[in-house]
């Protein structure tokens, strides 16, 4: 995987950069870059102290080799004999692993999100994934890097064949266990209406329901979330006993964009005699494009999601 300079540090050739910069900038977990010290001699130059790594730009040069060979199919010990030698290895491996993401001008933590997952790097996703969440919060983190590199393995995965499925299911896995990792920033917020989140029947689709999910939570609001494929059944029934303000009912296809459920939720009651209430049902995802029903709320992203179920906290 070519990795381009405008993403690296700037690199002096006898002062160098910490571990912990490489690895942020080309996606590799600073565990990773110790173990290929270890076992492969693919190290920093430079020793502060005797201990402290300092990457040179010539080891940044071998670093990025190695990232591309290994992203390619290299066996780890191979592409380190390449990187060290400065050589591609000889040509005619059949390897069907993935080349680099489709990610445009997308930002920095991206592309690094993006290399990890190419490299099936478990740790380094997990890492970078805590960090983007650390320093933008919901929704920003999802907006701006999780939702632009899971976006940039479907479409690489569209024209693929095949290919690329394993770096989608591994990168979904990951990024679905750090949104559920958020937990709520300040007291519960009382008085808060309830939001339920479903997935329309058929429907498997459940990242951006998650990230709502983890965004509700983070704000201490109260949110009940019932993920993929519910059937109408179940969920008239989980209205009926937790008596929402909200369903948000996502389709990610027109296939299971059904209208007819919308009136159906809409139609459902609780409460007392003489005082029953209904919920708002806002339907959200692209399926529902051009089909949702009349007057009612189709939010599009995250912040538009958090927006409309704030207009209906206050009526």
């Amino acid at each position: 995987m070519n990795v381009s300079a405008d993403f690296l540090p700037e690199v002096s050739a006898d002062g160098g950069v910490t571990t912990g910069e490489v690895a942020r900038l080309l996606g590799v977990a600073p565990t990773t870059l110790r173990s290929w010290d270890r076992r492969y001699g693919i190290g920093p130059a430079v020793r502060q102290g005797g201990r402290h790594r300092r990457w040179t730009a010539a080891d940044v040069d071998v670093l990025r080799t190695m990232c591309r060979l290994t992203s390619a199919g290299t066996p780890p010990a191979e592409a380190a004999r390449a990187a060290r030698a400065g050589v591609d290895p000889p040509a005619g491996r059949d390897s069907r692993a993935p080349g680099p993401l489709p990610l445009g001008r997308a930002r920095q933590e991206c592309r690094g999100l993006a290399r990890a997952a190419v490299r099936l790097d478990s740790q380094a996703m997990d890492e970078q994934l805590t960090a983007v969440l650390d320093r933008y919060g919901l929704p920003a983190a999802w907006d701006e890097v999780m939702m632009p590199t899971l976006h940039s393995v479907g479409r690489k995965w569209e024209t693929a064949g095949e290919r690329y499925i394993e770096v989608e299911h591994l990168l979904s896995w990951h990024v679905s266990g750090a949104l559920r990792k958020v937990s709520p920033r300040r007291p519960p917020v009382v008085g808060a209406g309830l939001s339920l989140l479903a997935c329309a029947p058929g429907e498997s689709h459940t990242l951006a329901l998650e990230a709502l999910a983890a965004t509700l939570v983070q704000q201490a609001l109260p949110v009940r979330m019932f993920g993929a494929a519910l059937p109408a059944d179940a969920l008239e029934e989980a209205v009926r006993r937790t008596g929402p303000d909200a369903v948000v009912l996502w389709a990610q296809s027109r296939v299971t964009a059904d209208r007819a459920l919308v009136t159906r939720v809409e139609a459902v009651e609780w409460g007392v005699r003489g005082a029953r209430r209904r919920p708002a049902v806002l339907v959200a995802g692209p399926g529902w494009t051009g089909r949702q029903p009349p007057e009612t709320r189709h939010p599009c992203g995250l912040t538009e999601a958090l927006a409309a179920l704030a207009a209906v906290g206050s009526r």
